[in-house]
């Protein structure tokens, strides 16, 4: 009786490891959509449109990350479906560095990078040698230099090359300082610099309002574009066509423009 006992307490283990870890198990149901997130304002843009998706059979299961790696990983693993945080320059400089195959399915919104502060309240306050954060991905950190160099505090040897680097600084008349950091850390350290660029998405998560707060920010023809991404099977995937739809609906654009007042712009 004890043997049998053990067996089927074996057994059950067995099937109970089977179901669960790492979310096997809703991967493999055809009615479930797991998509890896960035927490604002793709998660609350993702949760907004999981009524939509119930009624069209397709439960979403939203999983948010608070870094920019691991929602690549995950997916090119196969391990998630599809993610929802990055623009094109990021995305291609990952699967260059990384040798991954994924691609961009549908382009959502805009999130207008800013230059933040609280020490100064204008860019004319800067003062000479001023520290300035920026993130250190390489897509974002040309596109944190396009902006200062648009706002007159740097010029750059390519304008237009949305890779620049520091080293790209061809003019910089206030000897600015400048600190490369994880994109996500930037909003923590805004206590111990003179001015930080930070991804909107962070920057909401930290309370700011890009509209106000912050001192220079891109405009509404931004080309960095946030888009769901994924390999290319995925694109083929019917939960996935439906997501799009959700995604790219009016009632999501009316519901960014409400929620985020011009900080979060609809690409569609």
């Amino acid at each position: 009786m004890l043997r049998r006992n053990l067996l089927a307490g074996l057994a059950a283990l067995t099937l109970l490891t089977a179901c669960g870890g790492g979310g096997g198990s809703a991967a493999a149901d055809p009615k479930v959509l797991v998509v890896a997130a960035t927490a604002v304002p793709h998660a609350e843009i993702l949760e907004h449109v999981k009524p939509v998706l119930a009624k069209e059979g397709v439960t979403l299961e939203v999983r948010t990350f608070n870094d920019y790696v691991q929602p690549n990983v995950q997916v090119a693993e196969g391990r998630i479906a599809v993610n929802y945080f990055q623009t094109k320059p990021y995305l291609d400089g990952f699967n260059a560095a990384r040798g991954t195959k994924l691609v961009t399915l549908a382009g959502i919104h805009v999130e207008p990078l800013g230059a933040y502060s609280r020490r100064w309240k204008t860019l004319a306050a800067l003062p000479q040698g001023a520290t300035v954060a920026i993130p250190n991905d390489s897509s974002t950190t040309g596109r944190a230099l396009t902006l200062l160099a648009k706002a007159g505090l740097i010029r750059l040897k390519d304008p237009a090359d949305p890779l620049a680097t520091v080293g790209d600084v061809v003019a910089n008349p206030r000897g600015l300082v400048f600190r490369e950091l994880e994109a996500a850390t930037l909003p923590r350290v805004l206590d111990q610099v003179d001015m930080a660029l930070i991804n909107t998405n962070y920057a909401l998560d930290a309370k700011l309002d890009p509209t106000r707060d912050a001192l220079t920010i891109e405009d509404k023809d931004s080309p960095y574009v946030n888009y769901l991404v994924g390999l290319a099977p995925a694109g083929r995937d019917p939960k996935v066509v439906k997501l799009i739809a959700a995604l790219r609906s009016a009632d999501v654009k009316a519901f960014i423009a409400a929620r985020y007042k011009g900080a979060v712009i609809p690409a569609f």
